[in-house]
C-alpha cells in the first residue's frame, strides 16, 4: 500500500468549491423531440474553464418534475446515457448529461495522464465534477424542475464522481455508483496483461506517488460523508479488480446504501442492472411511473 494524503475532509471538499452566482450562460438547440420527449443539445460556463457540453431531456408535457445529472464512464462521453435519460423523461423526469473536459471538443478540450501528470488529471477531475455540481444549478433553476427532487448517476469515473457529489452536494437526495472502486490503488495488483506491461514501463515507485497525489479525488474518501441514499451496482466479472475493492468501496459508505451484484463485466450491461436503478430512482425521486415496474414495462413507458 503507499502513503495516504493528509487532508482532512473540510480541506478536500473545499477543493469543489464555486461561485454559484455566476451566470450558467446555457445556450440550447432543440435537437428532436419523440416519444414525449424533447432532447436539446446544450452548453454553459464551467468555473473553471471553457464551456460544458452536454445534453437536455425533459418531459414534452409541462409540469413540475424531479431532475437528474449522470456522470459518464472515462473514455465515454455524454452519449452514454442518453437512452436511459429517455426512459426517465418519459416517466416525467428532467435530466442532463455532460461530457468531462477531457470528451470535450476544441476549444474546450483539455487532457492528462494520471501518472505523468498526476496534479494536472486532480484539477481536471475537480472541474469535472464542479462542472456536474453546475449541472445541479441548471436543474434548480429550470423551470420544470421540482428543485426538492434531484438526484445523481454515474458510471466507473462517474461513480467516482458521484461518491465526491454525495458528500459535498447537500441538494442531491439519491445516487447511483455503478461499477465504481474506491480509489486506484487497485493498478498495483491488477493483472491484466496490459496492464502488467503498463505497471513495469513505468515503474511502481513513480506510479505510487501519483496515487498518493490521485487520492485527492478519490471516492473513498468522500462516501463515509454521504448525505444522501446510495445505489451501488457492482459487476463480479470485473478485469482489473476484484470483489474486495468494491466492498471496501461499499462498506465505506454510511447505513442508508444497496448494493447489488450482477453477473456481467465493467459494462453492467445487465437488463437488470437497468430495470433495478430505474426502479430504485423511481422509488427515492417519487416517480411513480418507475416503481416496482418490471423492465418490459419500463421500456415501454411512452404507451
Amino acid at each position: 500500500m503507499f502513503p495516504l494524503l493528509a487532508l482532512a475532509f473540510p480541506e478536500l471538499a473545499a477543493q469543489f468549491s464555486y461561485d454559484s452566482a455566476s451566470p450558467l450562460d446555457v445556450e440550447q438547440k432543440l435537437l428532436f423531440e419523440r416519444g414525449g420527449v424533447k432532447v436539446f443539445d446544450i452548453t454553459y460556463a464551467s468555473p473553471k474553464s471553457g464551456r460544458v457540453t452536454g445534453f437536455l431531456t425533459v418531459p414534452a408535457k409541462p409540469g413540475k418534475y424531479p431532475g437528474l445529472v449522470f456522470g459518464h464512464w472515462g473514455p465515454g462521453n455524454r452519449t452514454e446515457f442518453l437512452p436511459e435519460a429517455q426512459i426517465y423523461a418519459r416517466a416525467g423526469a428532467v435530466c442532463v448529461m455532460i461530457d468531462y473536459p477531457w470528451t470535450r471538443p476544441a476549444p474546450w478540450h483539455a487532457d492528462a495522464d494520471d501518472v505523468d501528470e498526476p496534479e494536472k488529471a486532480v484539477a481536471l477531475q475537480i472541474q469535472a465534477v464542479v462542472d456536474l455540481r453546475r449541472a445541479v444549478d441548471l436543474l434548480a433553476a429550470h423551470p420544470a424542475v421540482d428543485a426538492s427532487r434531484l438526484g445523481y448517476i454515474g458510471h466507473s469515473y462517474g461513480a467516482q464522481f458521484g461518491g465526491i457529489l454525495s458528500a459535498v452536494e447537500k441538494r442531491l437526495k439519491a445516487v447511483v455508483l455503478m461499477a465504481g472502486v474506491p480509489d486506484e490503488s487497485f493498478l498495483l495488483a491488477a493483472t491484466q496483461p496490459g496492464v502488467v506491461r503498463w505497471r513495469e514501463r513505468t515503474g511502481i515507485d513513480k506510479i505510487k506517488a501519483a496515487l498518493v497525489i490521485l487520492r485527492r479525488t478519490a471516492a473513498v474518501e468522500y462516501v463515509p460523508h454521504a448525505a444522501s441514499p446510495l445505489l451501488f451496482q457492482f459487476a463480479r466479472h470485473e478485469v482489473n479488480y476484484g470483489a474486495a475493492q468494491m466492498e471496501r468501496f461499499a462498506n465505506a459508505a454510511p447505513a442508508s446504501k444497496e448494493v447489488l451484484w450482477y453477473d456481467t463485466g465493467h459494462e453492467l450491461n445487465d437488463p437488470r442492472a437497468l430495470a433495478d436503478r430505474v426502479r430504485w430512482i423511481g422509488r427515492q425521486l417519487r416517480i411513480r411511473r418507475l416503481t416496482n415496474r418490471r423492465l418490459g414495462s419500463i421500456l415501454s413507458l411512452d404507451n
